[in-house]
């Protein structure tokens, strides 16, 4: 286990790079008065934590390549397509109200707004979620990845595969418009209703089931725990269905049918009267 000193050390350079990039950003946001771009930050940023913390730590090479690896496939997948939905579809309906409505209700300028509301709590949350990447990078004991790594191994990259694949699904859809105002019923979609979000968190269980291998890696339980926490029950799936259940017929059916999380095959539809 290295040095309390060194660990401390490592994770506030970390904490002090995301709260500059964060400060940063949030200028970029306010000179296009837009800051639709932060939940492709989230993806990328996270990356390059694990990124420089590689670049830092001194703990067992084999692991920190595995840790830096994963985490960056993930983070260039979901940061490029989060880049990639926001310059094709425009700034997010729910950063635009969030907004209007500070302004509106307390009198926020845009800047004010999007400092208090976006980005304040941006760096603590990544700094958080991403542990699993820095804690389990510190350790140079055991210096060879064992069992417990290679299962969250494969575990992270079946979260990728998933949430590519539903992410590719729910495009797709989106594109025919014959589709619009339809609800996605099929593929993955049929069995979760968020299949990027159970994506997510499985790779990020992965990801620290491979730091849970060392001491200070078990430590990282925060992260997922956090991660859970809010796409499940605060800025994930909550807000997102709210509006799509006033916006889009057919989708609170959906809604009581289909597991919310997990994948499960859907209720059976009940006959009328029963």
């Amino acid at each position: 286990m290295p040095p309390l000193s060194d660990v401390f050390i490592i994770l506030a350079v970390n904490f002090a790079l995301c709260v500059a990039g964060f400060l940063v950003l949030w200028r970029v946001g306010v000179a296009i008065r837009d800051v639709s771009f932060i939940d492709a930050v989230w993806g990328l940023g996270m990356g390059g934590l694990a990124l420089v913390t590689y670049l830092q730590a001194h703990g067992a090479e084999p692991r920190k390549l595995l840790l830096l690896a994963i985490c960056g496939a993930w983070s260039v997948r979901l940061g490029l397509h989060l880049l990639w939905r926001w310059r094709a579809h425009g700034p997010d309906r729910r950063y635009v109200r969030m907004m209007q409505k500070a302004e509106a209700e307390r009198g926020w300028g845009f800047g004010q707004a999007t400092l208090r509301l976006v980005f304040a709590l941006q760096a603590p949350l990544m700094w958080t979620v991403a542990l699993p990447v820095q804690l389990g990078q510190m350790s140079n004991t055991p210096t060879a990845i064992g069992w417990l790594g290679w299962t969250g191994a494969l575990v992270a990259l079946a979260g990728i595969l998933f949430e590519s694949i539903g992410d590719a699904q729910i495009t797709r859809f989106k594109r025919d418009p014959a589709n619009q105002g339809k609800v996605l019923e099929t593929g993955l979609w049929r069995y979760t209703r968020h299949p990027n979000y159970f994506g997510d968190i499985v790779t990020w269980v992965g990801l620290w089931l491979i730091a849970a291998e060392t001491p200070l890696g078990f430590w990282a339980i925060p992260g997922p725990a956090l991660l859970i926490f809010l796409l499940t029950r605060w800025s994930g799936g909550v807000t997102y269905e709210r509006r799509l259940t006033k916006s889009r017929p057919g989708y609170d059916d959906y809604q009581r049918r289909t597991s919310s999380l997990i994948p499960w095959p859907p209720k059976r539809a009940q006959a009328d009267g029963v």
